[in-house]
């Protein structure tokens, strides 16, 4: 120590000041022992080394800290440590239980579903891959030893863990098999607890050859991983075979800091929602409301910044009391939007221009625009269309499942109930009207002499070129998907693409999944299921649509709380995922502005500025 010059180190540091700006800052749960916080050196060296920060998190009770403290981390390690407490899973202890550290499991309990929530990515060793597991649904073996059928190899707590001790067997496809790039590696062995089931959110991707899950990760594209092994040892013996799984939670939590940063700088709006649709389930927009995708909480967990909430009416009867109760119907949903946002109005506002949205998130709120879905709102009452333009309301689209007054629907006479004629195809495969209507060509005309935009989502083909050469200002599509890729009557085919964006408009792709596979199931928690839509389906249908239209008209509309949702991607919490997928498919800063919202924006402000006289 007597030749070691800290007064020199201090000068170096000083000439060359550089930020730590660009590195991601890992959080590692600390292990508690007789009032003392502890941490091997194993798992500080392996951060360092891989290229992050790291971040001691120490064992306490105040939980409502620990949301303020994961949104300053971009990665979380759970480190190993005693046995989880059984008690916390409903289960009495066994005999062979070794110590618990009741001042750490339900911590990091919540510390995993916070994360979870927030997709900050994660990373669990040994006791760290059980706390995830159990913590999202999972169950565990308390001693494999006595507990587990069949023939054990040597699991020991008294292996020297800087050195590998058996092998375990690699899923192809998986994180870990495409980090070593080998069907099998020697791995040490350090435990007599392991886990048991999967989480319903996670997979098994690596086991012993007695059986015991040696590693997990996520089912639905998110950064997850487990090992049953201590990885973090290796290190302080200068080995660095273990060190790609360090290397892969620094670069997924450098993504992650870079998705946020990107976030904190653009404007993201989401073009279509239905949650209006659970007003009647007594919902708390406020809370994060397991019966909805968009709430305060998911928005702000996913980073979204603004959504068009809609006023969905179902096609119903179009005889006179109907049509009054249908707009009776929409003006009692704007209302209960208008109240609703009333209620938080210190977290979120109405916009009604793309100022206002920029101006809410300057100052920390989120946005709502309203928006309707089916034009049979306005009834027969051409006034109808101004007074909901004076309301706010940006958009409407002019049919939903069925054909109305004003044109014919994708799904033409399906859920309808509009007057029996002998010219329409009871099978409900022609249009009632072959396209617009008279009175939808005046619709359009009203609508854009108010500066509302006519949305084409659930119109037909012939619907939709009417309303294309009828329209002074561009069009959108706010929640619609390729055509080519999904053989939807609902979805965009390459041409009606083309016509749409030489007309200036956009398309924004949405996350139903049966708008992107053909035949996809609905999204539930387990294995994936044969065509079933996930994130990458959708990423897939904007690259099309990117390719057919130009990066200048696509945009995202998710439908969430109207089926939308799919795997990595089922609510607004998970919004900042479809970035990181933007990112990884090299779309630009700029590119993922347009995407989120840019290209909408852009519309919605022509349509705004070239109407007639200002409503609002």
């Amino acid at each position: 120590m007597n030749n070691f010059n800290w007064s020199s180190i201090y000068k170096s540091i000083n000439s060359s000041f550089k930020t730590a700006d660009t590195r991601p800052v890992i959080g590692i749960t600390g292990n508690y022992d007789k009032e003392t916080c502890t941490l091997a050196e194993g798992y500080y060296q392996s951060v360092l080394k891989s290229g992050g920060i790291p971040f001691i998190i120490p064992p306490f009770y105040e939980t409502d800290r620990l949301g303020e403290l994961l949104d300053r981390i971009d990665g979380i390690l759970f480190s190993g440590g005693g046995d989880p407490n059984p008690l916390l899973f409903g289960e009495q202890p066994v005999k062979e239980l070794h110590s618990i550290t009741p001042e750490r499991d339900v911590q990091e309990l919540l510390l995993v579903k916070l994360a979870y929530d927030r997709q900050i990515p994660m990373l669990g060793i040994c006791k760290g891959i059980q706390m995830i597991n159990a913590a999202l649904g999972g169950t565990l073996y308390q001693d494999i030893h006595t507990q587990m059928e069949g023939q054990r190899i040597k699991h020991s707590q008294d292996q020297d863990r800087r050195y590998p001790s058996h092998t375990v067997s690699l899923e192809k496809e998986s994180i870990l098999h495409r980090l070593f790039g080998e069907d099998e590696i020697a791995v040490n062995s350090f435990h007599h607890q392991a886990c048991k089931t999967p989480a319903p959110c996670l997979k098994v991707t690596a086991v012993s050859t007695d059986g015991v899950i040696e590693a997990v990760e996520s089912n639905e594209y998110k950064s997850i991983l487990g090992v049953q092994w201590h990885p973090e040892p290796y290190i302080l013996r200068n080995c660095t075979d273990m060190m790609p799984i360090f290397e892969w939670l620094t670069g997924e939590a450098s993504e992650f800091k870079s998705a946020k940063q990107l976030h904190s700088k653009i404007l993201t709006l989401d073009s279509h929602c239905d949650t209006p649709m659970f007003f009647n389930k007594n919902i708390n927009f406020a809370s994060r409301d397991p019966q909805i995708l968009v709430d305060l909480h998911k928005m702000t967990e996913g980073h979204l910044d603004s959504t068009i909430m809609v006023a969905y009416l179902q096609q119903q009867e179009r005889d006179e009391a109907s049509l009054e109760n249908a707009t009776a119907k929409a003006n009692q949903i704007l209302t209960q939007i208008e109240e609703m946002v009333a209620k938080n109005c210190t977290a979120v506002d109405i916009a009604y221009t793309p100022d206002d949205l920029w101006r809410l998130k300057a100052q920390g709120k989120k946005a709502i625009m309203l928006g309707i879905e089916n034009g049979y709102a306005i009834g027969k009452d051409i006034s109808n269309i101004e007074a909901f333009r004076k309301r706010g309301v940006v958009y409407m689209t002019l049919c939903h499942n069925g054909d109305n007054d004003i044109c014919d629907s994708a799904r033409h006479r399906v859920n309808t109930c509009h007057p029996l004629d002998s010219s329409v195809d009871p099978n409900g495969l022609t249009g009632e009207h072959g396209g617009v209507s008279a009175f939808g060509e005046q619709v359009i005309k009203e609508m854009n002499r108010v500066g509302m935009m006519v949305d084409l989502s659930h119109a037909s083909e012939e619907s939709f070129y009417d309303a294309l050469q009828i329209s002074d200002t561009p069009i959108v599509c706010s929640h619609s998907s390729s055509k080519l890729l999904c053989d939807h009557p609902r979805n965009l085919t390459d041409d009606q693409m083309k016509a749409l964006a030489n007309a200036g408009g956009v398309a924004q792709v949405t996350l139903y999944h049966g708008f992107l596979t053909k035949d996809s199931p609905d999204f539930i928690q387990g294995p994936q299921t044969p065509n079933e839509a996930t994130i990458l389906t959708a990423i897939e249908h904007l690259n099309h649509m990117v390719n057919v239209m130009g990066i200048e008209h696509v945009g995202i509309g998710t439908d969430f709380d109207g089926d939308g949702g799919i795997r990595g991607c089922s609510s607004a919490s998970e919004l900042i995922n479809f970035t990181r997928r933007l990112m990884k498919e090299r779309y630009s800063e700029e590119q993922i502005q347009m995407i989120w919202g840019g290209n909408f924006l852009r519309v919605m402000r022509e349509v705004q500025e070239k109407a007639h006289h200002t409503l609002l």
